[in-house]
């Protein structure tokens, strides 16, 4: 059985970061102009390259993801993303989806990202360990469903973060934390079983030396 190649896609800077809300699926409102400009930069890069020779491409159904996915597009053989709503982040639920971060914290506490993975941090939403669980059986159906190709996928920095600690049998919460960019592409391979291959993480070079690199 041959490898299937991954490669995770973070969507460009969101109006939600900026913004300072919870930009759950509900009140996403997309990329800013910087965000679109670092897809820009992360396109051309790819149009001029070998990176990525995707055989399917998929997005997340935030429209921060499908607005990056549509700027890429050009650069992954115009394939259509096929949305899959799996690769979607942390869903906050509708309770606190799209409250600003200082209604959020006043209301709720600072979140304990290291703590219990299966308590309640969004009330009415996704734990950790669902979230995690909810990833883990995306990427797994992915690899399923394309068995030898190279997908691309177009997400967001908590999945890729879920990715990591699920490929290298990391602990759901604690021990390590990632910085995952705008834009980054990170590789990993599966091999066999539970086996899998870091290729790459974090891969922002396309946004080096200009003003575009948070």
């Amino acid at each position: 059985m041959s490898d299937t190649r991954i490669v995770l896609i973070r969507h460009g800077e969101s109006r939600a970061t900026v913004e300072r809300f919870v930009g759950g699926p509900r009140s996403c409102t997309g990329l800013t102009q910087r965000g679109r400009e670092q897809a820009e930069a992360l396109r051309d890069r790819l149009m001029n390259g070998y990176d990525i020779a995707p055989t399917a491409v998929y997005s997340s159904h935030f429209p921060r993801a499908l607005e990056t996915a549509q700027i890429l597009s050009p650069a992954l053989g115009s394939l259509s993303s096929q949305v899959v709503a799996g690769w979607g982040e942390h869903d906050p639920g509708p309770e606190c989806d799209g409250m600003s971060y200082v209604d959020f914290v006043a209301q709720h506490s600072q979140i304990d990202w290291d703590g219990d993975p299966n308590g309640v941090i969004f009330p009415g939403g996704e734990t950790v360990a669902q979230f995690q669980k909810r990833v883990m059986e995306t990427l797994r159906q992915t690899v399923r469903d394309n068995e030898s190709g190279t997908v691309a996928v177009v997400c967001h920095g908590g999945v890729i973060d879920a990715v990591m600690r699920i490929v290298l049998h990391g602990p759901a919460t604690g021990k390590f934390e990632l910085h995952t960019q705008n834009t980054s592409l990170t590789e990993v391979v599966h091999v066999s079983g539970s086996k899998w291959k870091l290729v790459r993480y974090n891969d922002v070079a396309h946004l080096l030396g200009s003003s575009l690199l948070t």
